[in-house]
Formats: structure tokens, C-alpha cells, sequence
């Protein structure tokens, strides 16, 4: 007997006779599939990570490249410069210590440069001051010019050279004048020998650890080889001399011919230079803490101080607060002069000295 109803057929029969209202939930044909919104993210993580790689060996490429050419140009520039013949030495305690010399009679004034400075710089003054009727000395500081580099070559290592140099000469109480962090150096000699000096100047310094160049923490970023090789550019560079002497000294000065370009590059590449150079960079520019420094002020020589209206390495203020903490008068102020003073106002700065010997009498 047919069951079937009549006018449906099997056909016609749903393959889920449950309807939507029955209560049952449908289940998704796919339940792992990413929803609309999801769908971007794994492409997105697959090119990221693509360019990671590409950037990776990028980088490992230029470093191989870097490394290998920075080695290259350090073992074609390996080759450092003479000294110099016909120099003048003392033996200065434990460093044997080129000195120039100016004048042949009168009081003596010992001339004791800055950073990335030797006696040479004082070329320009030291006659000036002779011609006053003194002999005045200056010095190659330990780790700049041509004197023996001995280690350490830190502020109290050299103002025992300097002090050691004094007596050598058999100098009788001379008058210090110390520029820039050169000013350290001779307040610390004073500090540990009083007795051997008549007076002290401070020279568009100020005798602090936390002046211009104090040190820090970022010069251990700089590794060998590209460090050596990074110095050797700079130093080789006449463009990168002369923009440092230019900014330092001002549009007065003398300008650099073949002759002064070799004064200031000479003495960074004889035997030495660079370790030395890397040392004291690495220790910061030469100075003092503030009490200390202070203690200059209980000492009865004649102190003074003098900066280039226009010195750009210190604060404006520094002047009046040095002179106030050494226990020196008002300072002198070159107007318009940079901070090699030495250079671009030696007049005005013989003329300072002449003023502080007098007092010093």
C-alpha cells in the first residue's frame, strides 16, 4: 500500500526537517575560519617578518662591509710622523717633557696650554711677554705635542709634571698662566706646591670637572675599528681643522697655511698620539671639583682670570663666579675674543699678565 501522502514527493522531503523554530542553534559549515576582521592579521605578520629578515641581512651586510673597509683604511694609514728634529726636553719626574723657551733674562712665566693644544700655541704671546722682560716657558702637557706619553694622563699625573718641570729649570717662583683646562692643571701645581709659584691665571677657563667636555658615558659606544678610524679621518681633514680652529678662535686669527695646519695635526699623529688621545677623551677635558678650586682662595698669591668676551665654551656667568671662587678679582673681559685668546688677542692678554707679575712683584 502507497503511504506516501498524496502530492509530496521524496524529493520534496528537507534534508533537516527541523525548522528555525524548533529551538536547535545551526553550527558553522567551518568553525576555524578567521572572522572578517582577523583575516589581514596573518598576511600582515608575514610581511613584517619578510622585512625583518631583509633588514637583518642588511644590516649584517654593511656591518661585514664597514668592518672590513674600516680595517683596510687603518692598516693603509698606519704609518705616524716624525718628531720634529731639534726640539727642546727636560726630564719633568717621570716624563721626559719638551718645553720652548722665550727671553733670556727677568722674572719667569711658565705658559701651560688646553686640550688638543701644546707650546706651539703660545707662539704668538710668548714673545710679546719676553719683550716685557721675562723668560717664559711653556710646555707640552703629558699626551699632547711632542713630550714622552706616559700614563695616566690625568689632571693630577700632569700638574706633578708640571710642578717636576718647574723645579728642573731651577725656576724661581714663576708667574702660572694656565688656558682653558690648562687652568686646572696649574691651580692643582699650585695647590700641591704652593711655595713654587708667585701667581696664577686662569685663561678662558675655569678649572671645573663639569666645564666644556666633561666626560661621559658615550665614548664607549665607539669601538676599534671604526674609533682609529674615525680619529684618522678628522685628524687628515684640513676642511675639519680649520672649521675647529675657526670656531674656537674666531675670524681674528691668523688664517692656517700648510705650516699651521701641520702644528696642530702633527703632534695627533706621532707614535702614541691616538692612545693617548683616546685616554684623555675617554677621562673628559682636565678639572677640578668646586671645593676644591675653592681652596685657591686661602692661598695669598695673586690670582686672575681673564676670558674672550665672546668665548662660546662656558657659560656667560663663569667669568664672575670663577674669579669669586679662586679669590681673584673682577675678571678681565677681551670684547669680541673667542676662546683661543692667546692667539686672537695677545696684546690684550700680555697686557693681563703684565698687570698680575706686577702684582705678584
Amino acid at each position: 500500500m502507497d503511504v506516501t501522502a498524496p502530492g509530496l514527493l521524496d524529493e520534496d522531503v528537507p534534508d533537516d526537517p527541523v525548522g528555525p523554530d524548533s529551538g536547535s542553534v545551526p553550527v558553522s559549515p567551518d568553525p576555524v575560519a578567521p572572522t572578517e576582521d582577523a583575516a589581514p592579521l596573518i598576511p600582515y605578520r608575514s610581511r613584517r617578518r619578510r622585512w625583518l629578515r631583509r633588514l637583518a641581512k642588511t644590516v649584517a651586510v654593511l656591518f661585514v662591509a664597514s668592518t672590513f673597509l674600516s680595517t683596510a683604511y687603518n692598516a693603509a694609514t698606519d704609518a705616524r710622523a716624525s718628531v720634529p728634529a731639534g726640539l727642546s726636553y727636560v726630564q719633568a719626574g717621570d716624563v721626559r717633557t719638551r718645553y720652548r723657551e722665550w727671553g733670556s733674562s727677568g722674572t719667569p712665566i711658565v705658559l701651560v696650554h688646553g686640550f688638543v693644544e701644546n707650546a706651539d700655541t703660545w707662539q704668538y704671546l710668548a714673545p710679546l711677554l719676553a719683550a716685557q722682560g721675562h723668560r717664559v716657558y711653556a710646555l707640552d702637557i703629558d699626551g699632547w705635542g711632542y713630550t714622552q706619553r706616559v700614563a695616566p694622563f690625568d689632571v693630577g699625573h700632569q700638574a706633578r709634571q708640571l710642578d717636576a718641570f718647574i723645579q728642573a729649570l731651577h725656576l724661581d717662583r714663576p708667574v702660572l698662566v694656565g688656558h682653558s683646562s690648562g687652568a686646572a692643571v696649574a691651580a692643582l701645581a699650585v695647590l700641591d706646591e704652593p711655595a713654587d709659584a708667585a701667581g696664577l691665571m686662569f685663561l678662558d677657563g675655569d678649572g671645573l670637572a663639569t666645564g666644556a667636555g666633561q666626560k661621559t658615558p658615550l665614548t664607549h659606544l665607539f669601538l676599534n675599528p671604526y674609533r682609529t678610524t674615525l680619529m684618522r679621518l678628522a685628524i687628515r681633514s684640513d676642511t675639519v681643522i680649520r672649521a675647529i680652529y675657526g670656531a674656537t678662535c674666531g675670524p681674528t686669527c691668523p688664517k692656517l697655511d700648510a705650516a699651521g695646519l701641520d702644528q696642530w695635526r702633527r703632534p695627533l699623529q706621532v707614535p702614541g698620539a691616538e692612545e693617548s688621545l683616546w685616554s684623555m677623551v675617554s677621562l673628559g677635558v682636565a678639572g677640578l671639583p668646586p671645593a676644591r678650586l675653592a681652596e685657591l682662595a686661602t692661598l695669598p698669591l695673586p690670582k686672575a682670570v681673564v676670558f674672550g668676551g665672546a668665548d662660546s665654551a662656558y657659560d656667560p656667568n663663569s667669568p664672575e663666579t670663577t674669579a669669586a671662587r679662586i679669590g681673584a678679582p673682577a675678571p678681565t673681559i677681551i670684547p669680541g675674543a673667542q676662546h683661543l685668546t692667546s692667539v686672537n688677542s695677545p696684546q690684550a692678554v700680555a697686557a693681563a699678565v703684565a698687570t698680575l707679575e706686577a702684582r705678584a712683584g
